[in-house]
């Protein structure tokens, strides 16, 4: 059986491998829950860094080579812990003043018990052909994770494929919809670049640009949470030369790159342009009431224990 935490557990989780924008929806339901009154902690994997913990984020210690990237980026946005085994992590959380978890990826780690659980869709990729690793992107068959779903966040301009629009109707599933917002970035009209990005879908970021009106004069997608290289910045810098355009990344990359220390990746560092994006809900009514009535269920329904107490007790 899942261990209960002593405060509500929120997931945020997708039903593919990598690249559904699960990190800005985290910042963004981070944001409301403290216009709500909560003190939300995260409680990421740390995926690419080498600490298991559990361990308190510091950005002033810690690079990407330790926490991973998505970390210190949250880092900006609230307490976070790095923890392999989610369940100690939190419990580092809550004895440290969480009044709700947010838990960083996890949908399909069964350890820990979750109170809500919210499904990121990059409406742009999809579902790709429906079917689960190796054979396609998904994590699990759709029909069992719309099963431990209590909603789906379309994130993009197009529509929900039509085989999770079924599936989130037979369920009663609610679905929210929102977009991925650059922040205060409208003089990147008209300027050449060189865009760089190792992300889920890099060609995304370089799309973005191009609706800002930006002129792409070259791209260079790398891996998914890419550990940037001292050869990889002098190659980057080289290429920025040779095009006579100034280079330009995303927040996520710009993290890792700060875990460069030799004259190239500083350079690097110091000469590239960072494109911020805030994920923008359409409905926050909608959301707050969703987010509202699920802690008051939490709080209400269960006797939580400390996790790893081994008890899993419902109140009566």
């Amino acid at each position: 059986m899942p261990e209960r935490a002593s405060v509500p557990v929120i997931c945020i989780g997708n039903f593919t491998a990598g690249g559904a924008g699960k990190t800005p929806t985290a910042i963004a339901l981070a944001r409301r829950l403290v216009q709500l009154g909560e003190t939300p902690h995260f409680v990421s994997r740390g995926y690419g860094g080498h600490e298991t913990g559990p361990l308190r984020v510091d950005p002033s210690c810690h690079t990407s080579q330790d926490v991973g990237d998505e970390p210190l980026l949250l880092n900006q946005y609230g307490p976070v812990w790095v923890a392999q085994d989610r369940v100690a992590g939190a419990l580092s959380a809550e004895t440290a003043g969480a009044s709700v978890i947010l838990l960083d990826d996890g949908f399909q780690n069964p350890a820990l018990h979750k109170d809500l659980s919210l499904l990121v869709v990059d409406t742009g990729a999809g579902v790709g052909n429906g079917a689960v690793l190796p054979a396609g992107p998904l994590r699990e068959p759709l029909a069992a994770a719309i099963k431990r779903t209590h909603g789906l966040i379309a994130l993009g301009s197009a529509a929900l494929p039509d085989s999770l629009t079924r599936l989130a109707h037979g369920s009663a599933v609610p679905v929210f919809t929102a977009r991925l917002k650059p922040e205060a970035e409208a003089h990147l009209a008209g300027q050449k670049l060189l865009a760089f990005a190792g992300i889920g879908r890099p060609e995304k970021f370089f799309t973005t640009l191009q609706e800002l009106g930006a002129k792409i004069i070259g791209t260079k997608p790398f891996p998914d949470h890419h550990p940037f290289t001292e050869d990889d910045a002098q190659g980057l810098l080289d290429l920025s030369a040779k095009m006579e355009a100034p280079l330009i990344t995303t927040e996520k990359d710009m993290v890792r790159l700060r875990a460069l220390t030799g004259p190239a990746g500083v350079r690097l560092r110091d000469t590239t342009t960072v494109l911020p994006v805030s994920a923008i809900f359409d409905e926050l009514t909608k959301l707050d009431t969703l987010l509202v009535q699920h802690l008051k269920a939490a709080r209400a329904s269960h006797t939580y224990a400390p996790p790893g107490s081994g008890r899993d007790t419902q109140a009566h």
